[in-house]
Parts: C-alpha cells; sequence; structure tokens
C-alpha cells in the first residue's frame, strides 16, 4: 500500500470543486433570504432596548440626580425605545418580504427541480 499516493489523494480531494447539490443551494439561497433581515432585527431591537433601558435609567434616578426633569426626560427617551421596538417588528417583516421577492423566482425554480426529479 502506498501511504504517498493516499496521501496524495487527499489533499487533492481537498482542493477539488465540490458538486453541491440542489438541496443545499435551496438551503443556501434560503439562508440568504433571512439572515440579513434577521440580523437588522436583532441590531435595532438591542439598540432599542438599550435606548428604553437608559430611558428607565433615567426616570427612576438611577441615572443623575433624580430631578422632575430628568424623570421627563427618562419617560420620553423610553418611549424613544419602546417606539423603536415597535417599529422593529414592521422593519424586519418589510425588508423580510422584499427579500423573499427579489429571490423568489430563483427558490421556486430550484425547488421544482428538486421536486421534478425525485
Amino acid at each position: 500500500m502506498n501511504t504517498d499516493k493516499i496521501y496524495a489523494e487527499a489533499i487533492a480531494n481537498e482542493y477539488s470543486v465540490k458538486n453541491t447539490s440542489k438541496v443545499v443551494q435551496l438551503k443556501k439561497l434560503d439562508k440568504k433570504v433571512k439572515t440579513p433581515p434577521l440580523a437588522l432585527a436583532l441590531t435595532l431591537g438591542i439598540v432599542a432596548t438599550l435606548i428604553l433601558g437608559v430611558g428607565m435609567c433615567l426616570a427612576l434616578g438611577a441615572l443623575g440626580n433624580g430631578g422632575t426633569s430628568l424623570i421627563v426626560a427618562g419617560s420620553f427617551i423610553g418611549s424613544l425605545g419602546i417606539a423603536g421596538a415597535v417599529a422593529n417588528y414592521f422593519i424586519y417583516g418589510k425588508f423580510l418580504q422584499k427579500r423573499k421577492q427579489k429571490y423568489a423566482g430563483d427558490i421556486i425554480t430550484l425547488a421544482n427541480s428538486i421536486s421534478e426529479a425525485e
């Protein structure tokens, strides 16, 4: 048994072009559609939550001296955080819908070719 030949074939297999199946391509397309909206929604959600938290800290007196002006400012900032969290839901839905429309043709074509092949 020639170990050098086996080793060379193993290295060659590492660098050879892999034939990806249609199912793998379909999963990649699906991930390509859903990942950017999810990343945006998570980022906006985290930012909105932090804004809400700062507003709550100001309103409850954990930050600052607890004066009336800080309570009002904290309530306003907290409301902005809540509004951002609510808007995030609708932004995610719109962004996901646009991505689905953009890639719908490719995904449907590939899915139909998979279902016809079986």
